[in-house]
């Protein structure tokens, strides 16, 4: 470093630096800090940063793959193979609708969406409206586990015949009992798609 270099700088951050760096750079600048971060995050793999009023949301970037082998059947009725395909393309595609996402898929198409409401229902109903006609023998996916059984209510009430989700929530119970009680399979999967 030239010390008569003419630059205003009071920190320098680094992922990681040699013992003799803090050395070399007190005798170039008397009072500069230097900033130890470890690997640095973001990227494909690292967090996801959304600023906000006041603060900073900091959350987890959804690059987790799709595990099909590890979902769990929790109800009496299992998926048919046809229910089974169309809960996997609509899982996928819930995975890129943000926030409190509803996804109504027949096959591969997408019926009905809902989304980014403060209720979950909420959006179920968006997506059942949006759906019409459609949603007689769809499926849903859920980007969150369901917080209380008047999701699978709705769903159940415009036609959904199986639902997917994530699962966790302290009434999944009363979300499973709902669907055996309509006939209804619901696969959980253990991974959460919601973000802000």
């Amino acid at each position: 470093m030239d010390p008569k270099a003419k630059r205003f700088i009071e920190c320098v951050i680094a992922p990681d630096y040699e013992p003799h760096a803090l050395d070399a750079l007190k005798k170039w600048k008397e009072n500069v800090r230097l900033l130890k971060t470890g690997g640095l995050v973001g990227g494909p793999q690292g967090l996801d940063y959304r600023r906000v009023d006041g603060g900073l949301l900091v959350q987890t970037r959804d690059t987790g793959a799709d595990k099909p082998n590890e979902w769990k059947v929790v109800t009496k009725r299992k998926s048919t193979e046809a229910e089974f395909a169309a809960l996997h393309f609509a899982w996928f595609v819930c995975k890129h609708v943000k926030s409190n996402a509803i996804v109504l898929a027949n096959g591969t198409a997408v019926v009905g969406v809902g989304a980014g409401q403060m209720s979950r229902v909420d959006s179920v109903q968006i997506a059942v409206k949006k759906a019409g006609d459609r949603v007689k023998g769809s499926v849903l996916a859920s980007d969150a586990f369901f917080p209380f059984r008047d999701n699978v209510d709705a769903a159940a009430a415009a036609g959904v015949t199986a639902i997917i989700q994530p699962g966790g929530s302290v009434k999944d119970a009363d979300s499973i009992a709902a669907c055996d009680e309509h006939g209804i399979a619901m696969l959980f999967t253990s991974m959460r798609h919601f973000r802000h």
